[in-house]
């Protein structure tokens, strides 16, 4: 079977800490712009697609798909899971890469490297963060779609059609789970307390700095020491990780 590898980062206007964060601006940038012009130096992925919800509101990131030659796929707006399966059915997709939007600095020499790693190894489910040991706005997710596609007829809870993988990640061998072979990459250094993603003014401040102090071409691990070497500089890093999940796994 071939190895078609899809991309899918998932993208949408509304956000209640930072309305609009993926069109915020940096050196006349969006943060839309910045994670695909990264993504897109990628060697292991066939197709990028955004996977935004319904409703005209989307449309500027619909635009900014355009201006770059982007696939972009409309869908389910709660139920992000759904927008993922039929995203990827559309795209054909043997392999599906799932990254999100909030990440404007994921490396895709990183996204690469745990691709070639769950292909190789020939399993169904591989991430960096199954074990927490990289920045958080570095997190990548491989799986088949045939795993996607699983989880789709049994997945009940609402925090689990919200955010896509957590029903897939608790039923991996990783987990103790008997349901999806899995594989974990896992950083020589814990850079997990580092924080590179975007929910807050605050952390969109520090992906400025980062930007203007190493470019938009830097490596994740270039972006993490500087941050680690300077964090008096960085407010943001007090952050609360996964703090959305939290909240959704306390509605269920």
């Amino acid at each position: 079977m071939e190895n078609r590898v899809v991309l899918i980062t998932q993208a949408r206007i509304g956000s209640s800490r930072l309305p609009a964060k993926v069109t915020k601006e940096i050196m006349g940038l969006s943060l839309m712009e910045i994670q695909l012009l990264r993504v897109i130096r990628c060697q292991m992925v066939n197709q990028i697609v955004v996977a935004t919800p319904v409703g005209d509101e989307q449309r500027p990131i619909h635009e900014i798909c355009d201006k770059l030659g982007v696939e972009f796929f409309v869908g389910s707006e709660l139920n992000v899971l759904d927008r993922y399966y039929f995203a990827a059915k559309k795209y054909n997709a043997n392999w599906v890469v799932r990254i999100t939007s909030d990440c404007p600095l994921i490396d895709p020499a990183l996204i690469d490297e745990i691709v070639s790693k769950v292909i190789s190894e020939n399993k169904d489910y591989g991430s960096n963060t199954l074990v927490e040991t990289y920045p958080d706005g570095q997190d990548i997710e491989v799986f088949r779609f045939k795993v996607l596609k699983d989880a789709k007829k049994r997945v009940k809870l609402n925090s689990d059609l919200e955010h896509v993988t957590p029903f897939i990640k608790r039923n991996c061998e990783s987990n103790s789970g008997s349901l999806y072979t899995s594989t974990s990459i896992v950083s020589n250094v814990d850079y997990s307390e580092i924080r590179m993603t975007v929910d807050e003014q605050k952390d969109l401040d520090a992906i400025k700095l980062l930007v203007y102090k190493l470019g938009l071409n830097s490596s994740w691990i270039d972006y993490a020491n500087y941050i680690l070497n300077n964090l008096s500089e960085f407010s943001n890093q007090e952050i609360l990780r996964n703090e959305g999940y939290l909240r959704s796994l306390q509605k269920d």
